[in-house]
């Protein structure tokens, strides 16, 4: 999916990308379907592009013996010739050359593969100083390592170059994560950005693709080292389409008028790169296209592969609609949500008629014989101030030994869903909500979640509490779980709690708190909040000491024009102790069900699992930390938090520094994994590399994770007041696999609209300045991490004006001496010496091309260019609640 900036790269006919040789007879591969090709008379018959696909005995037999592999196809959204799929043991990566190697397979579709034989293998040059070893990585930070629990948008800078694709792993905000980290490359033993170098940044994204200047197959790579070679291989088989074959993009005429093609198709040219080209019958188009196309040149498409023939370069598709005008933001987020697969209809009257008819609904009485009423105690939500559906509550009640009763009370969502209904089986498909910056795409009906389920104060509300007897260090003396029904006395923000927290001795004004029902006091929820940040301080401070890991990374919240729902200012998203509070009991009630539900049944818990980060790309950051003289120990999840919050001190310059080296860091971490416990022998693997702990399941969302609500109806089971699920193990791996699927491509999802967001802010309000540090230097161009917006960007040296520029390295570091321009002839050029860590100004600037900013240093020594820095707004009107 292109990144929103990127969405408006009209290019010229030409070469398919990533195909430099097999084109058809006027630049196009052969029509799908045409017979009338004239590449038919060359032999009698069309030439074929594409291999045939093997069978699926063949491909089976294959995998069993270990002659062929399969893997996620990921190809670099950055150079689209490119493609790799992980290798099996943690090494480094297989590499896959070319459009005609990928066989037709897209970006994140399970492929099986074939290795080539060994002196056709990559090779690259140790002392490139530009070299990229591995695909652009899209990962995925488990949600506990990074903590936006709650987040108004899940977001996290993206790291989008002037003329590039972007898109990220990522997940729901909650405790266990936040932020999706970008695609990465190794670039002088360092994971970062990759991009193409264009003269003065421009695309030529049409252009033959060659082979990069970096690898080198002219010399017989057996006589090279062995770690100069990286394995490469060819797809063979798909064993599942992943990718939705759906894109956006821009319809064009054929090039050749005189074609027996012109008259029956248009070009779709998709945004996103790596997309193949796909001919769309004529008849699909607006009826004046071919007289007028002129008027559709910045008309946005939405477009479905149907077919792609072994001898076609190009697909064959379906126009599905047009959206709008490209770079508006309604049309661009449309087109994002269809590519990524999803649903955000409106649900079907079968779907509703599955709920209850009339609000209001009350509890009816049966249900107060079977659960244990807790109305009378002081319950209460604590999120962010916009948020509607409210899913978790909190108590605290003091007893007289000194010790707590901590509950964690979760809306009882799976009392609504009845297994098998439809509501259940469209719950199950979406699998998710997806909150974008100015909406929230639910995964159940809004009356569900905003309505029958969220925990609103002052009425009775159907929950699932797990209960702990706890010491103000947070031992755990008892445990209890059950279903129950409470009445919430308040709903406070997350400011609210922080004010409590921060003022532990002062009575907090009525008129600055939310309405408290009468059977409670300020003060009394004042005392519970004080307790539970105590007990949570403890909770958290042995965690750390217990291994866990913590990768905190900037996050942007925007503030939202009430009228034009256009983005006024953006901030980096503050995480305090008001949300670390409500992440630990999160954390603790997720650990608790695991461990409850895995103990009663050993083969059909759904838990969850966080692979350690991938070897190869772990020993690279070793490596590189070693260069830069930074004592960091990889050994663990405990050591490497370790490292970065002893490493660095308080001063911004180091601040700096740790949230580079946190972005570096981030690099090599695996997704977390949904998982049926019977389907996997090894219990190590149960393991959570992240939060360094046996089991962990996720429990607390189910308004908005399907998981948790097939967590909720096993733990049910588990407790004797509920039916075990008709699932066998296999059924739940499916569901479970559907689950990080739908996940994965939510959290994209919401990169791409806090992209699009923020592109859009660049383009209204700025050109917006910052200070970055660099993460990474190349030998014309240069990364860096804009520390006020979180968000990482190319520069290019020669969009500078520059006198001369020069790259070297000093040991081992790469080093760019930049000389400028001097303003007034009488005065010498300034020289600036680029290298990582450095700090440096940057101003953030909007294109001609809609959606599309760029990032230029600021001359040495020049005044601020912006009296008001934007951005300092208090957060306003944002949607919906990730938590």
């Amino acid at each position: 999916m292109s990144h929103p900036d990127f969405r408006l790269n009209l290019r010229p006919l030409g070469t398919p990308r990533g195909v430099s040789s097999v084109v058809g007879p006027h630049g196009v591969g052969a029509s799908p379907g045409d017979k009338k090709s004239k590449n038919k008379s060359i032999r009698g018959k069309k030439k074929s592009v594409f291999e045939t696909y093997m069978s699926k005995e063949d491909v089976s037999e294959g995998l069993k013996r270990g002659t062929l592999i399969q893997g996620v196809l990921r190809i670099n959204p950055k150079k689209f010739h490119e493609a790799f799929i992980p290798s099996p043991d943690g090494d480094r990566d297989i590499f896959i050359d070319g459009v005609v190697a990928r066989n037709r397979a897209l970006n994140g579709d399970l492929v099986v593969v074939k290795l080539l034989p060994e002196e056709q293998w990559k090779v690259i040059k140790p002392e490139s100083n530009d070299k990229e070893t591995e695909g652009a990585y899209e990962l995925d930070l488990p949600e506990e390592l990074c903590g936006s629990h709650l987040l108004q948008q899940p977001v996290k800078g993206y790291n989008d170059s002037p003329d590039v694709i972007i898109e990220a792993q990522f997940e729901d905000s909650d405790p266990e994560d936040g932020h999706g980290s970008t695609q990465n490359v190794l670039v002088d033993g360092v994971k970062k950005p990759s991009v193409c170098v264009h003269d003065k940044g421009k695309e030529d994204a049409d252009a033959p693709v060659t082979k990069d200047e970096s690898t080198s197959t002219s010399q017989d790579p057996r006589a090279l080292p062995e770690k100069s070679l990286q394995r490469s291989a060819k797809v063979v088989y798909i064993l599942e389409k992943k990718h939705y074959r759906a894109a956006t993009g821009f319809l064009k005429l054929l090039a050749d008028k005189n074609s027996e093609l012109f008259r029956k198709y248009a070009l779709f040219s998709p945004s996103d790169h790596r997309v193949p080209r796909i001919y769309v019958p004529l008849k699909d188009c607006p009826q004046d296209f071919v007289t007028r196309p002129q008027d559709y040149a910045n008309t946005l498409f939405i477009c479905r592969i149907v077919d792609w023939k072994e001898d076609s370069n190009f697909a064959l598709g379906q126009l599905s609609k047009s959206l709008g005008q490209a770079g508006e933001i309604e049309p661009e987020t449309e087109g994002i949500l269809t590519e990524y697969g999803v649903d955000f209809s409106d649900f079907s009257s079968e779907v509703l008629d599955c709920l209850p008819q009339g609000l209001p609904w009350t509890i009816p009485p049966e249900e107060f014989s079977k659960r244990r009423d807790l109305r009378k105690d002081c319950i209460f939500t604590i999120d962010p101030s916009t948020a509607r559906d409210l899913d978790d509550a909190l108590s605290c009640k003091p007893l007289a030994d000194g010790n707590f009763e901590v509950g964690v009370h979760i809306a009882d969502v799976s009392y609504f869903v009845p297994e098998g209904s439809p509501l259940d089986k469209v719950a199950a498909e979406r699998a998710t909500s997806v909150y974008l910056v100015q909406k929230v795409i639910p995964m159940l009906p809004r009356v569900l979640c905003e309505e029958l389920c969220s925990l609103h104060p002052m009425t009775d509300k159907l929950t699932f509490s797990v209960i702990w007897t706890l010491t103000p260090e947070g031992k755990i003396l008892g445990e209890w779980f059950g279903r129950t029904i409470i009445r919430s006395c308040t709903k406070l923000s997350y400011e609210h709690a922080q004010s409590m927290i921060e003022s532990p001795n002062e009575k907090i004004p009525e008129k600055e708190l939310p309405p408290i029902s009468p059977e409670h006091t300020s003060e009394e929820v004042h005392r519970a909040v004080l307790n539970l940040h105590g007990i949570a301080k403890e909770l958290r401070k042995q965690r750390f000491v217990d291994g866990a890991l913590r990768l905190d990374q900037l996050k942007l919240a925007f503030t939202l024009d009430h009228e034009t729902g256009l983005p006024q200012g953006c901030h980096i998203y503050e995480y305090r102790d008001s949300n670390k509070l409500v992440e630990e009991f999160m954390l603790l009630a997720n650990m608790a069900v695991a461990h409850k539900t895995h103990r009663t049944f050993p083969e059909r818990a759904l838990l969850r699992r966080h692979p350690p980060p991938q070897t190869k790309m772990l020993n690279d950051l070793v490596e590189f930390c070693e260069q830069l003289g930074l004592p960091m120990d990889f050994s663990s999840a405990g050591a490497l938090n370790k490292s970065l919050t002893t490493t660095f001190g308080d001063d911004k310059y180091s601040l700096a520094r740790k949230e580079v080296l946190t972005n570096m860091c981030s690099r090599p971490m695996q997704m977390a994994l949904y998982f049926c416990s019977g389907m996997l022998q090894d219990q190590t693997q149960f393991r959570h590399y992240a939060l360094n702990v046996p089991l962990y399941t996720h429990f607390t969302s189910p308004i908005r994770r399907f998981a948790d609500v097939l967590v909720h109806r096993l733990l049910a089971a588990a407790l004797g007041c509920g039916e075990l699920p008709d699932l066998e193990p296999e059924t739940l791996q499916k569901q479970a696999d559907h689950c990080n699927d739908r996940r994965m491509a939510s959290k994209r999802v919401q990169e791409l609209s806090t992209g699009l967001f923020f592109a859009v802010l660049v383009k209204e309000s700025g050109p917006l300045e910052s200070e970055a540090m660099v993460l990474g230097v190349l030998n014309q161009a240069f990364d860096v991490l804009v520390l006020r917006y979180g968000v990482q960007k190319r520069i290019y040296c020669n969009a500078l004006p520059l006198r001369s520029y020069h790259f070297q390295k000093v040991g081992k570091k790469p080093e760019l001496t930049l000389v400028w321009e001097p303003e007034d002839t009488d005065l010498e050029p300034v020289q600036q010496v680029v290298t990582i860590f450095s700090l440096v100004e940057v101003v953030l600037q909007a294109e001609t091309t809609a959606l599309k900013y760029s990032a230029v240093l600021k001359r040495p020594g020049t005044e601020g260019l912006l009296s008001q820095q934007d951005g300092e707004q208090p957060d306003a009107s944002v949607a919906g609640d990730p938590g």
